[in-house]
């Protein structure tokens, strides 16, 4: 620390300089003595001198001319001669002449006299140096005793320059005279205001009670331009010294904020030259705006406390800043810069005011390792999601082909490409955390599609951003198009559906097709040629012009399915020579699978567009399909009894063609016929054990109705699976001649937990930004706060240049680098919240 001092101590050598002193031998006394004819005659223009007239040394003056003779040398470094005008008995002029002279010191610029002092003011050196800088600085330091002079000199001030406001005691003191002096030297730069009335420094605004000693108040005038707004202040927190003040006006004139795009450990400012830590924000270009506002606002807070630089994550190749928002470098050399995880703006004002705290959050990611070891040998988690996440905690996702887009750059990024896709989360929670691991297997997979921009926001840092897009739960997924409106994604988070979503949405819906070639070769799969690698079931729809009503309907329904299907149109003259091909009359659908190897044909009755939606997943799921986890939310939709047959791998083949003749034997099913695989779709076995005592010999078919009385019916065994014994059971189990193997809860299916408000929980600074949109996920997190340059350093101009934004949030660390699990505090299990 002693290196440090001298560090600032010789910075402020400047201050001890002699404005016009003359060399003084060694030995030479600075007190001059000489006579009246000799002091004036000898007086400079412009320069200042103090004089005390005696003939003889008066009975207790003796003292007094020690403190005299004393400031003499200090005086001097300000260009002030200290006289000692020995007067001829004879002499009766006016300072010679009077007995009360002879208690009075003088003080002139040049011949005229400034101001007479009684010695009993002039008792130390300190009172000697305070009183004549502050007679000879009238000018650079005011003083004020209302609230009402305060106030108009602030007024005068704003927008122009600073203030420095200064409470004493007394005058003549030690910390007056620190004040003066610094006057002397800064008094051309800042405005210097002096009171002594103890309730002024309250009515200003220093809500510290103690007024026992000095205060000094650095006022930001500077950056006030609207009168009706009052000056920013940053108290002085040291005792008033004239290296402290110094060291003070100094902190208060670097610049705000710092960008740096260099080492850290190579960062050298004017905080760590006077001894202070140097705080770094971790930024990164696209949240540069929000993490400027941000270290802003932890620069005023941090005022002579600390310095904060702005450290660009996006030109530096340092890998220990991907798990870090926030770096502390201090003063003493050869301590390594500390890279922390805070959560929000508090912690690093309690990490620079507490040294303690360094300690303490270390301590904690320790013990949060622990934690972590501890829980990876845990076989069992409440929730699968979590544990998946926690298990790869560490594990970096790579994001740089994801554009972060925050309030700033939203919009505009809307418009730079053709398409944009919005993923919506938030960077604490579990589910989305695992959905940005397939986002970033998508972008991987469409890092070469043409127009096509993949971004994100997290809505705990811009719920502004969410509230607006009319985001009301976590993960969401829209994609925009220039000057169209956003289709919503609500399918599975798997990478490959998440893919074929963003394809599929790229092509108009329904597509329209103008000859019978594009019909044939869109029924073949060959048409549009982007979507040729991806498989599905193509949708055809036939119009003549005499179905206008049905075409709105199906135009309407493409819509609502963009990017789940692929749907064409063909309303051609020769419509009719298409349907004929396949023996249907318009309107029609046209339905191929499997690359147009099967075309099936289904006549439109259905005009109206929800109808035709619903008929259309109907068809898609197929005559007797597969329960998978992806298509088990559209047949529950359907709200119709199911007929499952259970196997562990595949169907035999005769099985599956008695249930195809079984599916397709009715035009109007009153079931859904599926079959289930336990080795493709492991959840098959817990639905088995909660239809069963013991687990049943697979195949196994099963009648149950989810909907109405929740009875199960096993079909028996021991007959063979064919389409007659089917349906011979079935009329025994309409005739109530079967006993039911077992009859589920009605109960119904909810959450184990309430769902959170989670956009109303968030704090932001500004209250414009709060939401109280409902979230409809479960937690299983507690969601915490949360976590949020250019070239080498670079110099920005000073606070006291630059204009203090309005209403910036700066409270939240923005999460520049977020991964597969931030660092937030974990939640407890279902059973404990």
């Amino acid at each position: 620390m002693q290196a440090q001092n001298h560090r600032w101590i010789s910075s402020f050598s400047f201050l001890l300089f002699c404005a016009s002193s003359i060399p003084i031998l060694e030995g030479t006394r600075l007190l001059q003595e000489l006579s009246p004819q000799e002091y004036f005659s000898g007086l400079q223009a412009g320069r200042a001198s103090l004089a005390y007239f005696s003939p003889k040394v008066p009975p207790g003056a003796q003292p007094f001319l020690e403190q005299i003779e004393n400031s003499a040398e200090a005086l001097q470094d300000y260009g002030i001669s200290v006289v000692k005008v020995n007067c001829p008995k004879e002499d009766v002029s006016r300072y010679c002449g009077k007995e009360n002279a002879l208690r009075k010191a003088y003080l002139f610029r040049g011949n005229v006299l400034i101001r007479e002092f009684p010695t009993d003011a002039l008792f130390d050196v300190n009172s000697i140096v305070a009183n004549i800088l502050f007679a000879l600085l009238f000018n650079e330091v005011k003083y004020v005793e209302t609230l009402a002079d305060l106030q108009n000199i602030e007024n005068t001030l704003k927008g122009r320059s600073n203030m420095v406001f200064t409470y004493v005691p007394a005058t003549g003191t030690a910390e007056h005279r620190a004040v003066m002096e610094a006057a002397f030297v800064y008094g051309t730069v800042h405005q210097f205001v002096l009171t002594t009335e103890a309730m002024l420094l309250k009515d200003s605004g220093y809500v510290n009670d103690d007024v026992s000693s000095a205060k000094m108040l650095f006022c930001h005038c500077q950056l006030v331009m609207d009168l009706s707004q009052p000056c920013r202040r940053t108290p002085m927190g040291q005792t008033l010294t004239l290296l402290n003040i110094h060291r003070h006006l100094k902190l208060m004139g670097a610049p705000l904020v710092t960008e740096v795009a260099e080492d850290p450990e190579k960062v050298s400012t004017v905080h760590l030259q006077l001894g202070l830590p140097l705080v770094f924000i971790l930024s990164q270009k696209e949240t540069y705006e929000a993490d400027r506002r941000t270290a802003e606002f932890v620069a005023w807070r941090l005022l002579g406390k600390a310095g904060v630089a702005l450290l660009s994550r996006d030109l530096l190749d340092l890998n220990i800043l991907l798990r870090s928002n926030v770096a502390l470098k201090t003063p003493e050399e050869g301590v390594p810069i500390k890279y922390l995880v805070l959560e929000d703006t508090d912690e690093v004002i309690t990490l620079v005011e507490d040294k303690n705290k360094i300690e303490q959050i270390q301590e904690e990611e320790e013990e949060e390792e622990e934690d972590d070891k501890e829980s990876s040998n845990q076989d069992i988690q409440d929730d699968q999601v979590v544990e998946a996440v926690s298990r790869d905690k560490k594990r970096e996702l790579p994001l740089e082909k994801i554009r972060v887009l925050t309030e700033e750059n939203f919009d505009s990024a809307l418009l730079e490409t053709a398409r944009t896709v919005v993923l919506f989360y938030a960077s604490w929670e579990a589910v989305s955390l695992a959905v940005l691991q397939s986002y970033a297997e998508v972008a991987d997979h469409l890092k070469e599609t043409q127009g096509l921009l993949l971004s994100r926001v997290n809505c705990w840092d811009w719920p502004g951003v969410c509230r607006k897009e009319n985001v009301t739960q976590f993960p969401t997924i829209k994609i925009y198009e220039k000057g169209e409106r956003s289709v919503v994604y609500n399918g599975m988070w798997g990478t490959e559906e998440l893919t074929s979503f963003i394809m599929l949405s790229q092509v108009s819906c329904p597509l329209k097709l103008v000859t019978i070639d594009e019909a044939e070769r869109y029924l073949r799969g060959e048409f549009p040629s982007e979507l040729s690698s991806y498989h599905h079931t193509s949708i055809l729809g036939v119009f003549s012009t005499a179905t206008s009503e049905a075409k709105e309907a199906f135009e309407e329904a493409g819509s609502i399915l963009s990017g789940h299907v692929t749907m064409g149109m063909y309303l051609e003259d020769d419509a009719l020579a298409l349907c004929s091909k396949y023996a249907v009359s318009p309107p029609a659908i046209l339905l191929a699978r499997s690359g147009g190897q099967s075309v099936e044909s289904i006549a439109l009755a259905k005009e109206n567009t929800q109808e035709m939606v619903q008929m259309i997943r109907y068809e898609l799921l197929g005559a007797f399909p597969e329960i998978t986890v992806q298509n088990l939310p559209h047949l529950l939709q359907l709200r119709k009894p199911f007929l499952i047959l259970f196997s562990d791998g595949g169907i035999d083949h005769m099985e599956s063609e008695e249930m195809l003749k079984l599916a397709k034997g009715r035009a109007q099913q009153a079931f859904v016929a599926c079959w289930l695989s336990l080795k493709k779709t492991p959840v098959g076995h817990g639905i088995l054990k909660a239809y069963f005592a013991t687990m049943p010999s697979l195949p196994v078919l099963i009648w149950v109705n989810l909907h109405v009385g929740g009875q199960v019916f096993k079909f028996p065994p021991e007959h063979p699976i064919t389409e007659m014994n089917i349906l011979s059971w079935l009329e025994k189990l309409k005739a109530g001649l079967e006993v039911p193997s077992t009859t589920l809860s009605e109960e119904d299916w909810k959450p184990p937990l309430p769902a959170y408000d989670f956009l109303q929980m968030m704090e932001t600074a500004e209250p414009s930004l709060h939401t109280s949109h409902q979230h409809e996920h479960t937690p299983s997190q507690s969601p915490p706060e949360s976590l949020r340059g250019d070239n080498t350093i670079q110099e920005e101009p000073s606070q006291e240049t630059k204009a203090e934004k309005v209403g910036s949030p700066g409270r939240d660390l923005r999460g520049t680098a977020p991964r597969l699990a931030a660092r937030e505090k974990q939640g407890k299990r279902h059973s404990e919240l």
